[in-house]
């Protein structure tokens, strides 16, 4: 007797939960990758802080004003290359084919997300951990508030930045496409976060559109951290915002990601 079976009867279903194996392994394997590429582990790590060490002498003379945006660019800083790298780095899984053949196997998309996040997210760690100790401890850096929380509110400006890249990853279809994407992401929150000028000194309809931006309550953060002894409700608010938006865009980066790029 001659049985027909479809090619793709062979095909392990993702399952639809996510599951902490797949995630961790989809996080080693994207870690492996990244320790034999030394320049993207440079541009991590290092760039945040190159640029903190130029900021904190382009005012040597006016260090009151490192004080006042040098907390928000620790923020900001790293958001910016997180986003560069994750958006970059997954865009070539896709266009490489290795995104496809990832998934004709037993790992969902949200598992793929996950653990580009999670490993992303280690080094959001370290970014964090090196730029917000170069700040306080060698470039003088002073605020009113925990290191702790300076430190807490630049690793969710990180994750941010790790989800964000995620997300817009499924609409580029090259590298260049990719790196386009900056100006319409991040550039507008750049202006609109408060960094140049308060926000309720903005234009009514521009403070609008600035309060439903994430980067606008990142900045809010560290200005609290920075004006503040004791951990405030708006802080709270903020770290919790940014958070939310980082977790929001992480599942539409699942719900959006292709297989290939077309």
């Amino acid at each position: 007797m001659t049985t027909t079976t479809s090619t793709t009867a062979f095909r392990p279903a993702p399952t639809g939960a996510l599951s902490l194996a797949r995630t961790t392994a989809t996080a080693a394997r994207v870690l492996r990758q990244l320790r034999h590429d030394p320049r993207t582990i440079a541009l991590l790590v290092l760039i945040p802080c190159v640029m903190l060490f130029l900021l904190r002498y382009v005012f040597d003379g006016s260090p009151r004003t490192f004080d006042s945006i040098g907390a928000s660019l620790l923020g900001i800083f790293p958001l910016i290359t997180m986003f560069l790298v994750t958006s970059i780095a997954t865009l070539r899984e896709r266009t490489s084919g290795t995104l496809e053949r990832l998934l004709a196997m037993p790992l969902g998309k949200g598992d793929l997300i996950a653990g580009y996040a999670l490993a992303f997210g280690t080094l959001a760690i370290i970014q964090s951990a090196l730029a917000t100790g170069l700040a306080l401890w060698f470039l003088g850096l002073d605020v009113t508030g925990s290191p702790w929380l300076l430190l807490l509110v630049a690793l969710l400006d990180a994750l941010l930045g790790t989800a964000l890249g995620l997300f817009v990853s499924a609409f580029a279809a090259s590298e260049f496409q990719a790196v386009q994407f900056m100006p319409a992401v991040i550039f507008p929150q750049l202006l609109l976060c408060g960094l140049f000028t308060p926000r309720d000194n903005m234009h009514p309809a521009l403070e609008a559109i600035s309060n439903v931006l994430p980067m606008s309550y990142a900045v809010d953060g560290m200005n609290e951290v920075l004006k503040h002894t004791d951990m405030t409700a708006t802080f709270v608010r903020d770290a919790l915002i940014v958070a939310g938006c980082a977790l929001l865009v992480l599942c539409l980066g699942a719900a959006t990601l292709r297989r290939r790029t077309a």
